[in-house]
């Protein structure tokens, strides 16, 4: 049985730590892009994924097989698309694909976007 399956993360470290060694340093990256803009967000595990919250969850980050996935609420995807051309993304979520660079950058303004509106979720 899958080890993740069968404990679950309490922290973003435990989280990372869970990951495959090759994508650690891709979530710390995104970790650090996020907390540099939201310095005295909480850091939490919510709904199984990193999660940054103010009063409410502002952002939420998790790893997958071949993507990062990002969750900012619809209001921020639909602010941000015309930036998000080229990459997945649905009325919630961006898909950005571990094949091609990881736009810290542009997760960092999402998820400041989102702190600064208001625009949780």
């Amino acid at each position: 049985m899958d080890e993740k399956i069968k404990s679950k993360p309490v922290t973003i470290d435990e989280y990372i730590l869970m990951q495959p060694e090759n994508l650690r340093e891709i979530l710390n990256k995104v970790r650090r892009s996020i907390r540099e803009v939201l310095p005295d967000a909480k850091e939490c595990i919510s709904w199984s994924m990193p999660t940054y919250k103010g009063k409410q969850n502002i952002i939420h980050f998790a790893a997958f097989k071949n993507h990062l996935g990002i969750y900012p609420g619809d209001k921020a995807i639909e602010y941000f698309k015309d930036r998000l051309d080229g990459y997945r993304f649905s009325k919630g979520a961006v898909q950005f694909q571990y094949n091609e660079p990881v736009p810290y950058d542009l997760i960092a303004q999402i998820a400041k976007w989102c702190h600064e509106t208001g625009n949780h979720h």
